[in-house]
């Protein structure tokens, strides 16, 4: 399992010209679900993203985490951060669960993070979406869980 975390100040999703999901203060959490994970990826990733100590302290060091500040999370699965674009012009997407067992795990992460007490809101798994952010850093995380751990 693959995340691209983003420290946002704000971050929405439009689906048909509908928002479905919008934060202040916290993450945008973009997830690759491969094929090979598993629920206990969804969980490790969740507790690893919920736990992320990238927030200013008092000293003005990176020293908080989502649970220390009350951030939120968007979260958005993109299938697309499981591409590989080694060889030739167009990417491989081989990596990548299919949607019957990546839909499954998407929701676990989330159900995981708000049971560690994230408030969590969403994109649309499987649809077009349009995502709006303001990078507050910028600081961004690429988290990598690796199936069977």
């Amino acid at each position: 399992m693959r995340a691209v975390v983003q420290r946002v100040s704000f971050a929405k999703v439009v689906v048909a010209g509908e928002t479905t999901g919008e934060i202040g203060d916290g993450f945008l959490v973009l997830l690759g679900v491969g094929h090979d994970d598993d629920e206990a990826s969804a969980k490790k990733m969740a507790g690893k993203i919920a736990r992320l100590r990238v927030f200013k302290d008092a000293d003005d060091k990176m020293n908080l985490s989502l649970l220390d500040t009350g951030g939120g999370v968007l979260a958005v699965s993109q299938f697309t951060l499981l591409a590989d674009a080694s060889r030739g012009n167009r990417p491989s997407f081989a990596a990548a669960a299919n949607p019957g067992t990546a839909e499954p795990l998407y929701d676990l992460f989330c159900r995981e993070m708000v049971m560690l007490g994230v408030r969590v809101e969403r994109g649309v798994f499987g649809a077009h979406m349009d995502v709006t952010l303001n990078n507050s850093g910028p600081v961004t995380i690429i988290v990598d869980v690796p199936a069977g751990e």
